[in-house]
C-alpha cells in the first residue's frame, strides 16, 4: 500500500515539473495580421488583433489561430514529455 503512495507521490511530481518546464515554452501564432501567444500550458498569453479586418473575417482568424496554437502546444508537450522520459507506469 505504500509503494502505491509513493507511486501516487511521485507521479504527482513529475506532473508538477512537466508543468513548470511547459510553462517556460511560448507558441505564437500569425494568420491575417492577428497574432496570438500562448505557453505550453494552454493558456493566452497576449493576442493582438488587426482592426482593418471585417468581424467574420476576424472570427475566422481567431478561430484558426486558437485551433492551430492548441495543435502545435500539443505537440510541444509530447516531445517535452518525451524528453523528459514520459511518465512511467501510464500507457
Amino acid at each position: 500500500m505504500f509503494n502505491k503512495l509513493k507511486q501516487v507521490k511521485d507521479l504527482r511530481s513529475q506532473a508538477k515539473t512537466m508543468q513548470n518546464a511547459l510553462a517556460d515554452e511560448n507558441i505564437t501564432i500569425e494568420k491575417k495580421g492577428i497574432s496570438l501567444e500562448m505557453n505550453g500550458n494552454m493558456e493566452i498569453q497576449k493576442i493582438n488583433i488587426n482592426n482593418d479586418l471585417s468581424k467574420e473575417k476576424m472570427e475566422s482568424a481567431l478561430k484558426d489561430l486558437f485551433n492551430d496554437a492548441v495543435k502545435k502546444t500539443q505537440r510541444v508537450m509530447a516531445k517535452k514529455m518525451q524528453e523528459m522520459g514520459g511518465f512511467p507506469g501510464l500507457g
